[in-house]
């Protein structure tokens, strides 16, 4: 913010940048002095000042995909909105034949059986059965008898047909269902809308500030209801122009430290603040703290430890959370400054 301050008895009207700051006359004789002062003070602080870019977010659940039927018949199970469906659950059923979720990459492509050739699906198989507590040795990629053995005390078969059964990543989540029990479907109708149940942030990083858009970075988050966290870039995007804002940005992933502090939120605006500068061991205090002497001069209000006040010259650094870096002859960590009153 900017304020206008009057200067001198001649009414010069000058211009201070940084939010609060306040006018004091100058004086030929050097510091003015004050009556003794009972105001609002705040204390000069030495440490680590951070400043950082906020950038606007949107919360979401990851993997969103469509969840389509695997086989003809009729649909006599659907589940309801919102259930998380976990490994080993029946995702929705068909002429009452459960389709099953399993854990894995990539999507089956074929029959489970004795004889058939190695494959990764078969390491995935054996890596959900053995979750299950139903394999006992190290998954592989060999569909062998003990494979065969695990999937007989499962499903009561020892081979497991391709379209009863889907491979995801990780737990999904059911969002919109599009479909009714009593449909008659076939392989690729749409079922119904799912996303995995991790939630991440996406946010755009003006070209501008593309320095600040490193993966791996710990970002503050600020949540609706005022709830406040951390997370990391996880990824970065390519510089991508948005035609309706007349921009280009950087799109970047954050992946949440505390997903608990998202609550029950499933998708949100988000206040993503993304470090910028950043000062070590120096003083700083309340930006409102800083008076312009003069056009070109800041200086603070120091109280003395009887009351009295003097106006000592400063040169500010970082602005950053509300604070200002200052250095000059005459301060010291643990001062005093006069404030504006609340």
């Amino acid at each position: 913010m900017r304020r206008r301050l009057l200067l001198g008895a001649g009414g010069l009207l000058a211009v201070a940048a940084g939010a609060g700051v306040r006018a004091v006359a100058a004086s030929s004789a050097g510091p003015a002095l004050a009556p003794v002062f009972s105001g609002t003070t705040a204390e000069i602080v030495r440490g680590d000042l951070r400043g950082s870019t906020a950038v606007a977010g949107t919360l979401r659940f990851t993997g969103a995909r469509t969840i389509h039927a695997a086989r003809s018949g009729v649909l006599t199970e659907l589940p309801a909105p919102g259930t998380v469906i976990t490994l080993g659950k029946p995702l929705y059923a068909v002429d009452n034949a459960p389709v099953v979720l399993l854990r894995g990459r990539k999507p089956a492509w074929r029959d489970f059986r004795i004889g058939m050739d190695d494959g990764p699906d078969v390491r995935q198989l054996e890596e959900s059965l053995r979750t299950l507590g139903l394999l006992h040795h190290a998954p592989d990629n060999e569909f062998g008898w003990p494979t065969a053995d695990a999937l007989e005390k499962w499903r009561d078969a020892a081979t497991l047909p391709l379209d009863t059964i889907m491979f995801a990543e990780e737990d999904l989540r059911v969002g919109t269902v599009t479909a009714r029990p009593g449909d008659r479907v076939a392989p690729g109708t749409p079922l119904f809308e799912a996303t995995g149940t991790t939630r991440v942030v996406d946010a755009d990083v003006p070209l501008a500030d593309q320095r600040l858009a490193v993966t791996g970075t710990e970002v503050g988050l600020a949540l609706p209801g005022g709830r406040t966290s951390k997370g990391r870039i996880s990824s970065v995007g390519t510089p991508t122009e948005r035609p309706d804002a007349k921009k280009t940005i950087i799109p970047v992933v954050v992946t949440l430290a505390d997903p608990a502090a998202a609550g029950d939120l499933q998708q949100a605006s988000v206040t993503v603040d993304l470090p910028s500068e950043h000062r070590t061991d120096v003083l700083s205090v309340p930006v409102g703290a800083l008076l312009a002497i003069d056009p070109q001069r800041f200086g603070v209000e120091v109280v003395g430890a009887d009351g009295a006040t003097r106006t000592v010259p400063v040169t500010t650094g970082l602005f950053a959370a509300g604070r200002v870096e200052i250095s000059g002859d005459g301060i010291a960590a643990g001062q005093r400054v006069v404030v504006p009153g609340r």
